[in-house]
């Protein structure tokens, strides 16, 4: 958007001092300043077809004309220099956008367009050669940018591909480490199911029946055996339900989120943790409102921010509250509106006592919450 505004303030400043070089008082200006306003609203029509090449070669020949017949020297009027720098701005405009083909049948008008005016006006012999080498050396320029951007177009094309393919080997990658590690752990769960919780629930059987069998002494002995067994496979089996678990949430749950980003968006990501945030007595429920937390402040950094870069900074202060704050930094200060996100966001923290803060400031935009822990 930038360089259309750039391109069409290049336009008006060199049409004004064309317009200009005519005397004022020609009662033919008032034509003139027609065919300058039939320009630019041909100018503003092009952006709309750039894509139909078609259209816009037609548009660009059509104001290679207006140009010619507006500029071109007629009676005593001399030679307008204006005319080769709105020609110019004209064939590099077509050699951007147009095909290869295309550029070259506008080159080849606008050559002609050109040597018809300067050879049919009263220009001293070597300006008239001065302007047809300009022109050749200006067409030749504008080939070879041509050629060069088109190369560098089919090489930024290949090396999205190439990354597209690299994103996609990278996730299918963590996804295949993903499912066997869940294999193991599994086939780990179901191996000391097996072994270790039916040998400890037979070793319970048997000191059941031993202690009906020994003295009354030794009765509590072996009762407190049989305690420590029946501890042991409790134990046993909170480690099997733990190894069946693919717990996704809380604070491994914020890391593989952030190394999924760092791998897919090339989002640079700052962590850090203060305070024992890592000892933090969090329950379930509440590791996991952290994890969507950071998540939906993420998304929305994704979303809305030019910038790919976050920062997100973990502490337990006292170890009475769970504080994290994610901050990005922003090149456009713009006013901003909650949405459901964030919405959601504060509620989840208000149901553990806690609460959310979003505001920005010249730099940075901080999303900050807390919750009580038990």
């Amino acid at each position: 958007m930038k360089s259309y505004w750039l391109w069409l303030l290049f336009n008006v400043i060199v049409w004004l001092f064309a317009l200009l070089y005519f005397d004022q008082s020609n009662g033919e200006m008032i034509w003139k300043l027609f065919g300058t306003a039939l320009y630019f609203i041909v100018f503003f029509i092009t952006p709309l077809v750039k894509h139909n090449h078609n259209y816009l070669l037609t548009l660009l020949g059509i104001n290679t004309v207006i140009t010619v017949l507006m500029i071109y020297p007629i009676s005593d009027v001399s030679f307008n220099p204006y005319l080769i720098l709105i020609l110019s701005l004209v064939l590099a405009e077509g050699f951007y956008y147009l095909h290869l083909r295309h550029s070259f049948i506008l080159g080849g008008f606008s050559f002609i367009a050109i040597m018809v005016t300067t050879f049919t006006s009263e220009l001293l012999l070597y300006i008239q050669i001065f302007i047809f080498l300009y022109w050749i050396l200006l067409v030749a320029a504008m080939i070879f940018y041509k050629k060069t951007k088109e190369h560098s177009d089919d090489l930024e094309a290949r090396y999205d591909a190439l990354i597209s393919e690299y994103r996609s080997l990278k996730r299918r990658r963590v996804s295949e480490d993903e499912i066997t590690r869940q294999e193991e752990r599994m086939l780990i769960a179901h191996e000391i199911h097996d072994s270790v919780g039916h040998k400890l629930t037979a070793l319970l059987m048997q000191l059941e029946a031993f202690r009906l069998e020994v003295s009354e002494k030794d009765k509590e002995h072996v009762q407190s055996l049989k305690e420590l067994a029946s501890m042991s496979l409790e134990e046993t089996r909170r480690a099997v339900k733990s190894l069946k678990t693919n717990e996704t949430g809380g604070l491994p749950g914020v890391l593989r989120l952030i190394r999924k980003l760092e791998m897919e968006s090339y989002m640079r990501i700052h962590f850090s943790v203060k305070h024992g945030a890592f000892t933090a007595p969090l329950t379930g429920e509440q590791a996991f409102v952290i994890y969507r937390s950071v998540q939906e402040a993420l998304t929305n950094t994704m979303k809305h921010s030019t910038v790919r870069e976050a920062e997100i900074m973990f502490e337990a202060p006292g170890g009475s509250i769970f504080r994290f704050e994610i901050s990005n930094p922003i090149s456009e200060h713009h006013p901003y509106q909650e949405g459901f996100g964030l919405t959601s966001m504060r509620e989840r923290l208000e149901r553990f006592g806690g609460g959310l803060e979003v505001f920005q400031t010249e730099e940075q935009f901080i999303v900050r919450g807390y919750l009580k822990l038990e």
